[in-house]
């Protein structure tokens, strides 16, 4: 099994390479609500109690609130779930349901990171996740910030091989400008294990 952490120091998501088994339900849960200690130790044990399998995830605070959302392999239905997850996070928004089994989808580009920061204001994403969809880019991870006044975007885009990255660059720049803000494109370190 190929275990990989992808991420920083306030937020990240864990990659497995394998399934835990192949044909056993995978669920999709998520938790939200106030941070605290020990909400991760309480929601993985209540799942390695019920012989669930942590094989995707993603946690992080968010502006004083805990999110996490976690792919879960041979933990029983998705009621069975939520119901051994409501004692163990009392506190928190649960919920549960069954995905279909999908795995790693296979890159068909290649893996580019964006990072725009500026003075904060709306649609600094949606312009430029648009600019990225019109060059057929696929958003794999995106993450931002808000330090007073400070936006930070970064988002980890794979780009098709038929794109032009350097007019695409310069259609980043340009939308950047309109916004008040800079971006950066550039090719992604691959994840070394």
């Amino acid at each position: 099994m190929i275990v990989c952490w992808c991420g920083g120091r306030t937020g990240g998501h864990v990659r497995v390479g394998a399934p835990y088994a192949a044909g056993m339900p995978q669920l999709a849960v998520t938790v939200l609500g106030h941070d605290r200690p020990g909400i991760i130790a309480a929601v993985t044990g209540a799942l390695a109690g019920l012989g669930g399998n942590l094989e995707d995830s993603s946690m992080t605070r968010l502006r004083g609130h805990f999110a996490m959302t976690l792919i879960v392999a041979g933990s029983g239905t998705a009621a069975e779930v939520e119901a051994a997850l409501a004692p163990a996070v009392p506190d928190l928004l649960v919920s549960v349901r069954e995905v279909p089994e999908e795995g790693e989808p296979e890159a068909v580009g290649s893996p580019y990171l964006l990072t725009v920061h500026g003075a904060d204001r709306p649609g600094i994403v949606s312009a430029v996740t648009s600019v990225l969809a019109d060059a057929g880019g696929n958003v794999t991870d995106l993450t931002t910030r808000l330090a007073g006044r400070l936006y930070l975007l970064v988002v980890e885009v794979e780009l098709p091989a038929s794109c032009d990255v350097e007019a695409l660059t310069g259609r980043l720049a340009a939308t950047a400008r309109d916004l008040g803000v800079e971006a950066s494109l550039r090719p992604a370190e691959a994840d070394v294990l």
